[in-house]
């Protein structure tokens, strides 16, 4: 006789987090394009854009920083410029970048959404509803 123990009856084990951060990851090729790009190089890039804020929030002043960043204020204006200069082009170049490919990619996906008949089919659908004879809606009562 051999004593080979029983299964459990509540099965495996739940995944730990590790597996389930590695299934997370191994799954972001199933997003659409703008969602692969903001988790596998969007996140580099706004976090950089972060860093360079909190480093000029601590060494100019955090309104300072944000005027830099808005470019209400001149990065020359303020001490030290070798800090507000990369600030002041990464608000003016990467973060309106940014907004303005999100923008794009969701005007892109509506369009084609609403592209996916073939204009042939269409225009069949339409040619068979103009040779269809229309009946009058009826008044209801007789003469």
């Amino acid at each position: 006789m051999s004593s080979t123990p029983a299964p459990s009856p509540c099965g495996p084990p739940p995944p730990s987090r590790r597996q389930q951060l590695r299934a997370w990851w191994a799954d972001r090729h199933a997003l659409p394009r703008f969602g692969f790009w903001l988790i596998s190089r969007g996140i580099a890039v706004l976090a950089a854009c972060l860093v360079l804020y909190l480093l000029n929030g601590f060494l100019i002043g955090w309104a300072p920083a944000y005027e830099v960043m808005t470019g209400i204020t001149s990065p020359a204006a303020v001490h030290p410029q070798w800090c507000a200069w990369p600030l002041s082009l990464t608000g003016w170049a990467v973060i309106p970048a940014i907004i303005g490919a999100a923008a794009g990619y969701v005007i892109t996906e509506q369009i084609q959404a609403h592209h996916a008949r073939e204009l042939g089919d269409v225009l069949d659908e339409l040619r068979y509803l103009a040779e269809r004879p229309q009946t009058p809606p009826s008044a209801g009562g007789s003469p």
